[in-house]
């Protein structure tokens, strides 16, 4: 599908859900725990999706075709240590990503870094209008203290759709995924309300994606595009399964989605 939103589409998710974001790591401590990020506190969050911010844009306006060095990644990274000006930092670098992708060219021409990836500026709008929005949904899951229902993290269905596509076809397919199984079989994803499907081939290779259901599916995940969303990222619970194999289990056992 290469893309089921606009660029001008995702840079106004972009903008919407970094500040939702912002506005729920306000009713937090900074200290507070993320249930949906182990480890993490809500400084942690803030901190990485800011700087992931950074990161995007210093690709973007400077039209890189490698990465950013680790030394001037971590310089993007640094937030300043006092809490009040903390979510001052993260809205600049979210204004300011916004502002460099509306400014990108059409043309534009960097490095990207999932398979079958849309053209690099609806790439990097992409990419971080769900890294986004799926963190923002982290920052609710800190206020609330806990996992977040499908009905709580309020995720519109175009934009779920669109995920669940960067997720199985860019995400899913690297040579990286450890989605992997001694004996080949395929597991179809079919959202309930919106006619489309994903049919992931599991083997001892990286996972192979295609469009559209598979009768010789040995294994079916259920649900709306939002609660599918959720839950392949590990952010929901709300998936129904059928068939003899357990899909479902094995991608929480072996789905870890990194940025880069």
């Amino acid at each position: 599908m290469a893309g089921t939103l606009s660029v001008d589409e995702l840079i106004q998710v972009l903008r919407a859900e970094a500040e939702l974001l912002a506005d729920e790591a306000a009713q937090a401590f900074v200290t507070d725990p993320v249930p949906t990020c182990p480890r993490w506190s809500v400084r942690d969050l803030v901190e990485h999706v800011g700087g992931v911010h950074r990161w995007a844009g210093a690709v973007v306006k400077s039209a890189l075709m490698r990465d950013v060095p680790d030394a001037e990644r971590e310089v993007l990274f640094r937030a300043p240590g006092d809490p009040d000006e903390l979510l001052i930092w993260f809205a600049r670098g979210a204004h300011e990503l916004v502002q460099t992708l509306e400014a990108a060219p059409a043309s534009l021409r960097t490095f990207v870094f999932l398979k079958s990836a849309p053209p690099p500026r609806q790439f990097w709008a992409r990419r971080q209008a769900h890294e986004t929005t799926i963190h923002r949904v982290d920052a609710l899951a800190a206020r609330l203290g806990r996992m977040p229902s499908t009905h709580e993290a309020d995720i519109p269905r175009e934009v779920a759709v669109d995920g669940l596509d960067e997720l199985l076809v860019g995400f899913v397919q690297r040579r990286s995924s450890k989605l992997r199984h001694t004996e080949p079989y395929r597991v179809t994803i079919a959202p309930t309300d919106v006619d489309v499907a994903w049919t992931v081939a599991l083997s001892d290779d990286p996972p192979v994606t295609t469009l559209g259901p598979d009768p010789h599916s040995t294994g079916v995940l259920r649900g709306t595009a939002a609660a599918l969303y959720l839950g392949l990222w590990n952010r929901g619970d709300d998936i129904a399964e059928s068939g003899s194999e357990d899909a479902l289990g094995l991608w929480r056992e072996r789905v870890r989605i990194s940025w880069a």
